[in-house]
């Protein structure tokens, strides 16, 4: 597979250098995002804008969002939970969850189910907040 990393920095050069206010952005929404060309596991973004679809998973502040990254290629085990969304069957994947800058999102695709939402914030609950510490302070999701 032949990585194209210098097309990636130029466009990530473009979304960074763009002057946009963000956009009305809730959590529980389907955005194409420019996640970019990455290295190793981490999921890329396809086509010219580096692409994919991401459910906006918690809002951090108005410019900067938590995003799950999804895929249509089936996977299995506590890292993924399938949704539908479109009538297209996708995964959200846990694992992938990152930050992303409004800058990278491009277009808002719909709004995921509410009991499917729901089965994604108790996915990620059971990975990462149940294994903190009891003293831990509970993370609100």
């Amino acid at each position: 597979m032949i990585k194209k990393f210098l097309e990636w920095i130029g466009l990530k050069e473009k979304l960074d250098e763009a002057n946009t206010s963000p956009s009305l952005i809730k959590e529980g929404e389907v955005w194409w995002t420019s996640l970019g060309e990455n290295i190793g596991r981490e999921i890329n973004g396809k086509g010219e804008k580096f692409s994919r679809p991401v459910i906006i998973f918690k809002k951090l502040s108005r410019e900067v969002y938590l995003a799950i990254p999804t895929t249509t290629k089936q996977k299995h085990g506590t890292w993924y939970i399938p949704f539908r969304h479109r009538s297209i069957n996708e995964i959200a994947c846990l694992h992938q969850i990152r930050t992303v800058d409004h800058h990278r999102l491009l277009s808002k695709m719909g709004e995921m189910d509410k009991s499917d939402f729901l089965r994604v914030q108790d996915g990620f609950k059971s990975l990462y907040i149940k294994k903190c510490a009891p003293s831990s302070p509970a993370l609100d999701i």
